[in-house]
């Protein structure tokens, strides 16, 4: 029980330092926006966030 728990306990401290890597070795790094109004592709085929979707639904009403 201790092997599993100690095993699954270096997986996810392997993908929390694997998912930081830019935070940690990249001078004023951060984390990518993952919000889909920041993405300049999906902008340009015109896809937006549900809530835009929502609001622009609204104001056809």
């Amino acid at each position: 029980m201790l092997t599993v728990f100690l095993l699954s306990l270096g997986f996810v401290a392997a993908a929390l330092l694997l998912l930081s890597v830019r935070v940690l070795l990249v001078k004023g790094g951060t984390f990518k926006s993952q919000h889909i109004h920041d993405n300049e592709y999906l902008r340009q085929r015109g896809i937006d966030c549900v809530l835009e979707q929502d609001r622009q639904a609204q104001r056809k009403i």
